[in-house]
């Protein structure tokens, strides 16, 4: 996510033992498509699945919960504390439910909750300070052991999601590269999405390749005619060689400023191909520090966010 600087840096090696075919597939080198790009086309037409989890459960050697994986910085971010995958002060975030909107009739739920008294999180700088003494969630397929085991050079990653309504919700599905986190001045992540859970119609995209020489930013928001918080969206990003295009619903966005398809271009593309390098996925329910605490009422002190599914096409 784009916070402080201090929230960035990871440090993850690749590690096959244990890992399930599927996992272990999603790290070997994939081969450049050098056809064109042709951006009215459903993103999807034309590509293999490489990978497709529909939360029937949550494989826990895919998948940990937790602080940003690093080996740096605690990896924690926003005014919540991220929980491993067994939960913390008594409560777990992560959940398998059912849902008759969901393609395969259930979903992750990843939740925040108001704790509202001191907390013991090792490394969260939170723990006593009433505004920041919330536990949530972040599903990731990086470690802090170093471990990755979901990772791709390129393809087609979508996520389809449903977000909570809430004045501090900050929802995400993102990708950090495994090699450039070893570096922070090569660091590289992909904002799919980042929404605002008061901005039910708007949501922001962005693309960081953190530290000079040669730090690069790009990011648009992008408004929707549909309401994120009352259904399920597609949000996805495109990664070809060098050339990076989000999409909503699987149409490429338009930038509202320049009023063309956003194709970002991803300066490292070459050092990631030398180096065998991968992105790893992310989703996350963080909260916002942005703006003062609102007070809350008591339906907002627990809060959910859904996806129906994770996959990569390629």
């Amino acid at each position: 996510m784009n916070g402080l600087d201090w929230i960035r840096r990871d440090v993850l090696k690749s590690c096959f033992q244990g890992l399930p075919l599927c996992a272990m597939a999603s790290l070997l080198p994939t081969g450049r498509a050098d056809a064109a790009i042709d951006t009215s086309l459903d993103p999807t037409q034309g590509r293999a699945l490489l990978f497709d989890d529909p939360f029937t459960e949550i494989n826990g050697r895919i998948w940990n919960g937790g602080p940003k994986a690093t080996t740096g910085p605690t990896g924690f971010y926003g005014r919540s504390a991220f929980a491993p995958l067994s939960g913390a002060e008594g409560f777990k975030p992560y959940e398998i439910v059912d849902d008759p909107d969901a393609t395969g009739g259930t979903a992750l739920q990843i939740s925040a909750k108001y704790i509202g008294r001191n907390m013991n999180i090792r490394n969260y700088y939170g723990n006593n300070l009433p505004d920041f003494q919330w536990i949530s969630g972040n599903l990731q397929a990086g470690s802090r052991s170093g471990v990755v085991s979901l990772g791709w050079r390129q393809g087609y990653f979508e996520a389809r999601m449903k977000f909570p309504k809430h004045p501090l919700t900050w929802p995400a599905f993102w990708l950090l590269n495994r090699n450039g986190i070893t570096d922070n001045k090569r660091s590289i992540e992909v904002d799919i999405v980042e929404h605002k859970g008061f901005e039910p119609k708007l949501y922001g995209a962005y693309l960081h390749e953190w530290g000079q020489p040669g730090e690069h930013n790009e990011g648009t928001g992008v408004p929707t005619s549909l309401d994120m918080t009352e259904q399920y969206c597609h949000y996805g990003v495109l990664i070809k060689d060098d050339q990076c295009i989000p999409y909503f619903e699987r149409k490429p966005i338009i930038n509202p400023a320049t009023k063309q398809i956003n194709i970002w271009t991803l300066t490292r593309a070459s050092e990631m191909e030398q180096s065998g390098d991968v992105f790893w996925p992310l989703l996350t329910l963080a909260l916002r520090t942005d703006v003062p605490a609102p007070q809350l009422t008591e339906a907002q002190k627990l809060v959910h966010m859904r996806v129906d599914y994770f996959r990569v096409y390629g």
